[in-house]
């Protein structure tokens, strides 16, 4: 059983940006573990706060319930940090958390935020703070328990707005067996649903193009990553 980090800035943003990988590395066995740094209380939650009366802690309740029903719709697990979003700051203590997130985890692969996101600063600091804690967990000098950690790939998730913030996918992921179950889970993010149609069109205009690239037909949705380190092979494929 090989195992998936997932880094979320909010508690939403692994459900429409990743929710395919996710559910298709569980369907499969592998044990997927969901980092969400916050609940996206403040800029994160439109709906809720459009509702009477709403409060920072009732809006956090919210979303943590439509993550957490989302994370075990998809088959994963997941780990909240309740770091406050607009704006995400990193703190030691979570910086360290992380760290033994890595260590303890030992991941095969990585998922995160894009590098740049003009329309929401949380992103690409939730990028920089997942990039920098895996340094760390290399280092053999990091003061917390574990083995160093080894170089697992990361891959960034797309963007909402991905010719805005640079993003250029060079790997395209078949998750048509497993839309159902993503389409599910983006419908339980209810302080978000202006959402699922737009996630749910990208992932047919992704399919298109990975037919395209590859010739298999039978491919109908699909996701976009961008890999941050150089895939290491032994041949040309």
């Amino acid at each position: 059983m090989s195992t998936m980090l997932v880094f979320s800035a909010h508690a939403a943003d692994f459900v429409w940006r990743a929710g395919g990988a996710i559910a298709l590395y569980a369907s499969r066995g592998d044990r997927v573990r969901i980092l969400c740094l916050s609940f996206g209380e403040r800029g994160e939650s439109q709906g809720a706060w459009k509702e009477p009366g709403m409060t920072v802690d009732r809006a956090k309740e919210i979303r943590r319930a439509e993550s957490e029903r989302a994370a075990g719709l998809l088959g994963a697990e997941v780990r909240f940090f309740d770091a406050g979003d607009y704006p995400l700051r990193p703190t030691e203590t979570l910086i360290d958390a992380l760290v033994q997130e890595y260590r303890t985890c030992r991941p095969e692969v990585v998922l995160t935020h894009a590098y740049n996101d003009p329309y929401n600063p949380d992103h690409p600091a939730a990028n920089q703070i997942s990039l920098h804690t895996r340094v760390y967990a290399q280092a053999e000098g990091y003061p917390l328990p574990g083995p160093a950690l080894g170089a697992p790939p990361v891959f960034m998730f797309e963007p909402h707005q991905p010719e805005q913030c640079d993003f250029k996918p060079d790997l395209l992921l078949d998750i048509t067996a497993v839309w159902e179950r993503k389409r599910q889970a983006m419908e339980s993010m209810e302080a978000q649903r202006h959402l699922v149609e737009y996630y749910s069109d990208l992932s047919r205009r992704r399919g298109t193009q990975a037919v395209r690239n590859s010739g298999r037909k039978t491919i109908v949705h699909a996701e976009a990553y961008e890999r941050v380190f150089p895939q290491v092979t032994g041949e040309l494929a």
